[in-house]
């Protein structure tokens, strides 16, 4: 009996998920290069919060300098680096010496009450002249229209903000553990069309590694101030923005907007743990239920084949939502269908490890607790 109830709990979640993963694959926002012709230009100011990012800032500067978008300005915190951030920056600045659009400044030591990328962001956005602010990361990578599709999509749909998903470059074994699990949940879960479509606030997802906002939407709603402690910063914003009535918009990365968000496993393991409690908003115990839940789905039934057959429907059912996850996602389907245990059991661990993380404040990221 109980198991003939799992089956069919299990069945319906999995086909639930399947059914909104075809969703997103037909219909799902991909960020496609646009031309603006529009004689609306207006100027952006890109800003890049660079904590110990010596191995990005240089690339990051040099994409972000070749964007066909020129009324823009590229304004970079260093926020207290312990490596060679600045000198890279600084180094960047004389190269384009000529190029009078990119600034450097020197982040505050972090206050009570903030976390510290919410702090750098403050600080940029009390620097920044444009009409609309850019947040990113200094790991993203974007092609040299980026900024005039923006400016597009702005104006053809009436967006107050648009955020994105990059499409993640994953390079190594342990990555291929951690990383494919972001889009897992969120297109295995989220009709992320209705994010611009419907004015439910259920309907929010954002990425802070790519935020572009309206500057009068984003001092209406407090900005980073308004948000200062918060762990998941940019889920915050994109639930103000809604709540407010402004416009917004979900992209998927496709190959204009790429990132390789962490380099090996445990990298990987500590970066989602800061963010994968928090990102629900919801209470330890329901965050804890939601784990057993998906569990209970996702994961014992490729144990429960081996004493009823006919869980083998619905280890059928999440494979072909892997499938229909991985194709927009960008991402090899074999490697995340043959990883899928694994990577549900490392999701798991990771949900757990994010609770007892927060609840303690025993996280530390880039040399800071959390």
């Amino acid at each position: 009996m109980m198991i003939e109830l799992l089956f069919y709990l299990a069945l319906i979640i999995v086909a639930v998920s399947a059914l909104i993963s075809v969703f997103n694959l037909f219909t799902a926002p991909m960020f496609a290069n646009r031309k603006n012709e529009s004689t609306n230009e207006p100027f952006i100011s890109v800003l890049i919060p660079a904590r110990n990012e010596e191995r990005n800032i240089g690339n990051c500067i040099d994409v972000v300098l070749s964007q066909s978008y020129k009324n823009f300005e590229l304004i970079i915190l260093d926020d207290e680096s312990e490596d060679k951030t600045a000198e890279i920056i600084s180094d960047k600045i004389s190269e384009y010496h000529s190029n009078n659009k990119i600034k450097l400044i020197s982040g505050k030591p972090l206050p009570n009450g903030w976390l510290g990328k919410n702090w750098a962001c403050h600080q940029l956005s009390q620097e920044a002249r444009g009409d609309y602010l850019l947040f990113l990361d200094a790991d993203v990578r974007v092609k040299p229209n980026v900024l005039e599709s923006c400016v597009y999509y702005q104006n053809k749909y009436g967006l107050q903000m648009i955020t994105c998903f990059p499409t993640q470059l994953i390079k190594s074994f342990g990555e291929w553990l951690v990383v494919p699990l972001m889009n897992f949940l969120l297109l295995a879960f989220l009709p992320l069309r209705k994010v611009y479509s419907s004015p439910n606030k259920s309907f929010v997802a954002a990425n802070g590694q790519f935020l572009f906002i309206d500057r009068n939407t984003y001092e209406k709603i407090g900005g980073h101030s308004a948000f200062a402690d918060r762990v998941v910063e940019d889920m915050e914003i994109a639930r103000e923005v809604k709540k407010a009535g402004f416009k917004l918009i979900t992209f998927l990365g496709g190959s204009s907007i790429s990132c390789r968000m962490y380099e090996g496993f445990t990298e990987a393991f500590n970066g989602f743990s800061k963010n994968f409690f928090p990102g629900f908003n919801i209470p330890a115990i329901l965050f804890f239920f939601l784990l057993i839940i998906l569990f209970l789905a996702f994961l014992l039934p490729f144990t429960l084949i081996f004493m009823n057959p006919s869980f083998l429907i619905i280890v059928l059912i999440v494979m072909m939502g892997r499938l229909f996850i991985s194709i927009p996602s960008r991402q090899n389907l074999i490697i995340n269908i043959l990883l899928h245990p694994i990577q549900i059991l490392i999701m798991l661990a990771i949900g757990v490890n994010s609770i007892y993380r927060i609840k303690t404040k025993k996280l530390k990221w880039k040399g800071r607790y959390i």
